[in-house]
Formats: C-alpha cells, sequence, structure tokens
C-alpha cells in the first residue's frame, strides 16, 4: 500500500473576503439612522410653527409622556390610540410608574395645527385631571423669518 499524497491542497486560498460584510453592514448602518427618528414620534401631526419656540430635549427622552392630537380628531397616547375617556387613567398610571424622586410629572402635548381648538382643550382637560405637574405643549420652530 501506498501512501498518496495530494498537492491540491497547497492551491486552496484560506483568506476570509470580508467585503460583502462590511458593505451589508453599511447598508444596515444607513437604514438605522434614517429610521431611529421617525421611531420616535410615532403619529405624525403637523406642528404649529412659532417665533419664539423653546427647545425641549427632554420631550425627546424614551420615558416622556407624550399625547399627540390628530387633525380628525384622534387622540393617542404614545403611539396607541385611547379615548379621552381612558386618557385620564393611563396617563394616571404612567405618572405612578416614575418612581424615581426627581423624576418631572410632566407630559408633552403635539396637536396638529388643524386640530379642532375643543379636542385640544378637551385632551389638556383629561391629562390635567391625571394630576400631570407641567404640560407642554409642543411646536415647531419658524425658520422663515
Amino acid at each position: 500500500m501506498a501512501i498518496s499524497k495530494r498537492e491540491e491542497g497547497k492551491k486552496v486560498n484560506s483568506n476570509i473576503n470580508v467585503t460583502p460584510m462590511v458593505d451589508v453592514m453599511l447598508v444596515l448602518l444607513i437604514i438605522f439612522m434614517v429610521i431611529t427618528p421617525m421611531l420616535n414620534n410615532k403619529v405624525v401631526v403637523d406642528l404649529p410653527k412659532v417665533a419664539a419656540a423653546v427647545i425641549m430635549e427632554d420631550a425627546n427622552k424614551e420615558d416622556a409622556i407624550t399625547v399627540a392630537v390628530t387633525r380628525d380628531g384622534k387622540t393617542f397616547l404614545g403611539g396607541d390610540q385611547v379615548t379621552k375617556e381612558d386618557l385620564t387613567a393611563k396617563v394616571s398610571d404612567l405618572l405612578a410608574k416614575k418612581t424615581d424622586a426627581t423624576a418631572d410629572k410632566s407630559v408633552y402635548l403635539r396637536a396638529d395645527i388643524r386640530s379642532s381648538y375643543g379636542v385640544v382643550m378637551d385632551t389638556i382637560d383629561a391629562v390635567r385631571a391625571a394630576g400631570v405637574s407641567q404640560l407642554n405643549l409642543l411646536t415647531d420652530m419658524n425658520t422663515t423669518e
């Protein structure tokens, strides 16, 4: 019995080509960079534009309580649609979950510019009934001046 030796094994390239993996990762990075800002504002509303807007960085926090009123009068708590009757109970539950003593009991309201004034006032009344210490109305900065 003779032992045969393979000479073909010397021709095999054992290097790993990582270029396709890098391409896929860059595409995923770009997708996540585009999608992430849209995840914060789950409900699309056209905010009123004002000249003296104050930047509220706390509104972008993950644990911020955000109420949105759309132009057709629907009310949303975060990304979930709620009725005005349920809004008070749900906001007070979210405020009770903020156990940190330094946590502020504030709510951010995003109302569409074309929504009815009465609907916005009913929403404000329901939020205030939940024991909110501060209600912040979110607007956009007027950049035409």
